[in-house]
C-alpha cells in the first residue's frame, strides 16, 4: 500500500524522533521471514525497550538527517528492518542476535553506534555490553572495595587478639 505525502512525512518525523535519543541502531534484512517470526521479535522489542520499524529506506535516509546516524545512508539498500536501542546501547543487538539464532533469514546488515558505522560483525561486540542496571552494579562494587578493604583492616587488630587468647586458652586447657 502507497503512502500519501502526509503518511510519508508522518513517518519521517516519527523515525527522527526515536533517532534523535537512540543509542545505537542496528539494521537487518528481513526478506523471506515468516509473519510469526517477526510478530514474536515486535513483542520482544517492546518489552526490551527497541523500537522496531520497517521502513522504505528513502524515507530513513531523510530521518537519520542531522542525528549520529546519518552515517548509515549509503548502507540503506535492500529491504531493512531498523532497531533503535532506547534503552541502553546492547539491547536492540540483544535482540537482533538472539532472534537471529531462530530465524535464519534474518541477516544484520550493519550496526550503527555514537555516530560511527560498524560491520555486521560488531553486533557480538555490542550485544555484549551490560545494561544500565548491570553497568551500575559494576560500578557500584568498585566503589564499595576500598570501603570493604579498609573495614577487613581495622578489624584485623582486634580479631588477631581475640584469636591468640582463644589460642593461650586452649593451650592451658590441654
Amino acid at each position: 500500500m502507497a503512502l500519501n505525502l502526509e503518511q510519508k512525512k508522518a513517518v519521517v518525523s516519527e523515525i527522527a524522533s526515536v533517532a534523535q535519543d537512540a543509542h545505537s541502531l542496528v539494521a537487518a534484512e528481513y526478506r523471506g521471514s515468516s509473519v510469526d517470526l517477526m510478530t514474536a521479535m515486535r513483542s520482544d522489542a517492546r518489552k526490551s525497550g527497541v523500537y522496531l520499524r520497517v521502513a522504505k529506506n528513502t524515507l530513513v535516509k531523510r530521518a537519520v538527517e542531522g542525528t549520529d546516524y546519518e552515517c548509515v545512508k549509503d548502507s540503506l539498500v535492500g529491504p531493512l528492518l531498523f532497531a533503535f536501542s532506547q534503552e541502553d546501547p546492547g539491547c536492540a543487538a540483544r535482540l537482533i542476535k538472539e532472534h537471529a539464532k531462530e530465524n535464519d533469514k534474518l541477516e544484520v546488515k550493519f550496526v550503527s553506534i555514537g555516530g560511527d558505522l560498524l560491520a555486521a560483525s560488531e553486533l557480538s561486540r555490542l550485544a555484549s555490553l551490560p545494561t544500565k542496571d548491570q553497568a551500575i552494579a559494576m560500578l557500584m562494587s568498585v566503589m564499595k572495595a576500598p570501603v570493604e578493604k579498609l573495614v577487613r583492616t581495622l578489624a584485623e587488630p582486634h580479631a588477631k587478639l581475640t584469636r591468640t587468647i582463644a589460642a593461650i586458652r586452649d593451650q592451658k586447657a590441654a
